[in-house]
């Protein structure tokens, strides 16, 4: 056999090593709900300001739209005065469980839930179908380090 040939299949080899790898790479991302998720986004949301809840929602519907539900990855991570968005007497209810029918995640950070208990002695109540996490801004750190794109509107 000629070096030739040895070096071919050698990268021929390689080259489907990197494929396969690519391939691995991607499908990290991928969840359960979004197996062929081309995009990941992770949208924060620390404001509690009407306007930049309305603003955010409207991003992740006009992804949604612009990819298809199936080609893109929403989570939005409320923390901070955020967290308003996931009240159960939120306004933008009937929004929120909209995109959550086409797979967008809406996490929530309990570490603020519980100061505003501690501080109000109330304990809101949330969308029913909202994500508990316990420290939104580590939440947000471990959710880019997997390959996710962060964008805080």
């Amino acid at each position: 056999m000629s070096r030739n040939f040895f070096a071919e299949t050698t990268a021929v080899l390689f080259g489907v090593l990197l494929l396969v790898g690519a391939a691995s790479v991607q499908a990290e991302h991928a969840t359960d709900s979004k197996p062929f998720a081309e995009k990941f986004l992770l949208l924060q949301l620390s404001d509690g300001e009407s306007e930049k809840q309305d603003k955010v929602l409207s991003i992740a519907g006009n992804l949604l739209e612009y990819y298809g539900p199936d080609a893109i990855d929403i989570e939005i991570t409320t923390f901070g005065p955020g967290v308003r968005l996931l009240y159960a007497d939120n306004s933008r209810q009937e929004r929120i469980s909209s995109l959550m029918a086409q797979g967008v995640r809406f996490t929530v950070c309990m570490n603020t839930i519980d100061t505003i208990e501690r501080e109000t002695g109330n304990r809101p109540e949330l969308h029913p179908e909202s994500i508990p996490v316990d420290v939104g801004v580590a939440h947000i750190l471990d959710v880019v380090e997997e390959g996710y794109v962060l964008v805080r509107p």
